[in-house]
């Protein structure tokens, strides 16, 4: 019997200290980079964008080594493009939540609309806000 899954993600990570080092002009090539380590992951993306993945994970992949080999990956190519002379590394950790299949486009729709929500809602309040909606302890010394 083959296996079957259908579980969607929601992964959030950030910069470092949260710097906006990111510029829009080169965005778009960090996320086609982002889809393509999916991709080699048989992994399926819906959207991304604002520090926010909406994806299918493969049932044969380790969330925590996809997130490493996204964070790695993305750090040596965009120090070895120099395509954001102000980004340091990615911040420690991740977030990441899980939704009903059924809640694709509400997601997608969130996600397409992150920079405009940012600037009413901090990123911080937002993943507070996340954190609690999925019932997850923490301690706030530790989030940013």
């Amino acid at each position: 019997m083959s296996t079957y899954t259908q579980i969607l993600y929601q992964i959030v990570f950030s910069t470092k200290n949260r710097e906006h080092s990111l510029a829009a002009i080169h965005r778009e090539e960090l996320y086609r980079y982002i889809w393509g380590v999916l991709q080699n992951q048989n992994c399926h993306l819906y959207r991304i964008g604002a520090s926010i993945i909406v994806t299918q994970v493969h049932p044969s992949v380790s969330l925590a080594e996809l997130i490493k080999d996204i964070k790695i990956s993305t750090l040596q190519m965009i120090k070895s493009e120099n395509m954001f002379p102000n980004f340091t590394r990615w911040q420690e950790g991740y977030g990441a939540f899980t939704y009903a299949y059924s809640a694709k486009n509400s997601l997608i729709t969130y996600v397409k609309r992150q920079e405009e929500h940012h600037k009413k809602v901090s990123f911080c309040d937002e993943y507070i806000r996340l954190l609690k909606e999925h019932g997850i302890e923490f301690d706030e010394k530790y989030l940013f």
